[in-house]
Formats: C-alpha cells, structure tokens, sequence
C-alpha cells in the first residue's frame, strides 16, 4: 500500500510503533467489582499511538508515515483506509496474513477521562528485520518511536539513527538498556510516565524534565494534562501552561501533542514554540470524541 502524497517517498516524520481498532464505550462510571456498569453503543475505530501521531502530523500539513503491521483483517483494512484517507504515507504498513489486529478496550467516563487497556497482537509487533526493511533509504527529518516496543527492533532503530531528529516517547520497555537514551535527540513523556522512568513521585513537570535530561536525552518534555507541558534542552527551560477547554474525551490527546511537536521539529521551529503550538493542539483534541475527531 503506497500513499502517494510524495512520489518520492520523502517525508518530514516517520512513526515507528503501532496501529490498532479502539473499541471505545461512554459509561456513566466504571463498574465496581462484582457489579456491571451499562454504556453507550460500542464504536471500533482505527487507533494505536503511532498511527494516531502519524495522522495528527499528516492532518496539520505535514508528510508522514507509519512503520507498523496489522493483520490482514477487516480491522486492519479499516487501519489502512483510516491512514490513506488521512494522507499518511502507507509504503510501511504491513498486512500480516492469518493474523488478528490489535485494539484497544476504552472506557470514557463524563469527566472525559479515559481508561485504556491495549490487547497485543504479538503476531504485529515490530521486528528488527521490519525497521531495517523501512529504514533503508528512509528520507525523513524526524522518527519518532514508541520505546514500550520490544528491545530489539528499538535498539536497531536508536543505532542506525536513520533521520537528523530521534524522537522517543513512552515508558521504555523493561529490557530496553536505559543507556540507549543518549541516542535520542527529544524524550516526550506525560506525568505520569516520567514518575515510572525516575521511579519518584514527583508532580512538578518541569523537574521530571530536568532529572529525565540527566539520562541522557539532549531534550526533554513532559506533558502535564491540563496543566499544559515543561521542556528542557541546552538552551534553557520553561513552561507552557494549556487554555481553559471543556474536556469530553482524552483519548489521544497526548498522540495529537506530539504529532504536532515532531512536525514542528522536522521544520526546525524553536522548541518553545513547538511546545507551545502543541500544547494548543492537545487542548483542541480533547473537545472531541476519539483519538482522531479533531
């Protein structure tokens, strides 16, 4: 499958990870044990952190693609179509036969946070030979990956640093050697995240940023919800507090923030404004319902 948004296959990001359905129902509160809560009608939609932030990147402007597989299923015909009628580049997306797409079970409560739980598909996850096949001759300005992805295939991407920008998001995965983030050029992480990587309670973002920086990431930022996001890099620090927005869904909110922040990257756009215009974007996602409405 080949997007033809660029014959040339030239791109401003690649999103390394993956591509899901999210299986997504309203509920007045989540059930209690032993209890059943009643919800709203199931919707399936396309999903998955990578594709959501290919699509959010591609919807601002810019030329992306995704590196990920799915299975040759009707839920990933549904990925495909979803990424074609986006405008993302699709050379990379593989269609695995005699193999079951992931999704994502999503319970949105009236407060419009969401509470995730991601059934795998093994058979779809990334291998070495997969980033190998997709980095080479890769014309991109930025990559971004998902580091909750298994080591090996992480670690083949970080050493052959196939684009000028490295960009790493998430928790990294437990075998993942901590080392290999001197490799990356941006770390982006949520509260949350960054609390689990330092293994502290800390609430400040600002000072997670800094104490994730001393791992050595040459930047970092870290997303803060509604309270917006701090960044630190060589030339200083600082933060960016989020506008006043009646939240209905949080469902990927972070995913447009940092479709927006890698773009912005790839065009070489001062961090602080990329925060900046990211933080709006988060913002605008969560007046919507699902990961991609916005």
């Amino acid at each position: 499958m080949t997007n033809q948004r660029d014959p040339n296959g030239v791109v401003d990001v690649a999103f390394v990870g993956r591509a899901n359905i999210d299986l997504t129902v309203q509920v007045p509160r989540r059930a209690s044990p032993g209890r059943t809560s009643f919800a709203s009608s199931l919707t399936a939609s396309p999903g998955g952190k990578s594709l959501n932030q290919a699509i959010a990147a591609a919807r601002r402007g810019g030329r992306s693609c995704l590196i990920a597989n799915v299975g040759d299923d009707s839920w990933g015909h549904q990925v495909a179509a979803a990424l074609t009628g986006a405008g993302v580049d699709t050379r990379h997306v593989t269609l695995l036969p005699q193999t079951t797409t992931g999704a994502a079970i999503i319970e949105v409560t009236p407060d419009g946070e969401s509470y995730i739980t991601l059934a795998l598909s093994p058979a779809t996850e990334l291998t070495t030979d997969d980033i190998r096949r997709a980095t080479d001759g890769l014309d991109a300005q930025a990559v971004v990956v998902q580091l909750d992805l298994p080591p090996q295939p992480v670690t083949a991407l970080l050493n052959r640093r196939p684009a000028p920008i490295i960009i790493g998001n998430l928790v990294p995965h437990r075998e993942l050697d901590n080392a290999l983030l001197r490799h990356l050029d941006v770390l982006v992480v949520n509260q949350h995240e960054a609390a689990a990587i330092l293994n502290t309670t800390t609430d400040d973002p600002l000072t997670a940023a800094a104490e994730l920086r001393q791992l050595g990431p040459s930047t970092v930022v870290v997303t803060a919800g509604g309270h917006g996001a701090a960044y630190i890099d060589s030339h200083g620090a600082g933060s960016v507090p989020a506008p006043a927005v009646s939240v209905v869904d949080t469902t990927g909110a972070g995913d447009a923030f940092l479709g927006s922040l890698a773009l912005d990257l790839a065009r070489g756009i001062p961090l602080p404004d990329v925060v900046t215009t990211a933080v709006h974007v988060g913002a605008q996602a969560v007046r919507h319902a699902g990961a991609q409405a916005s």
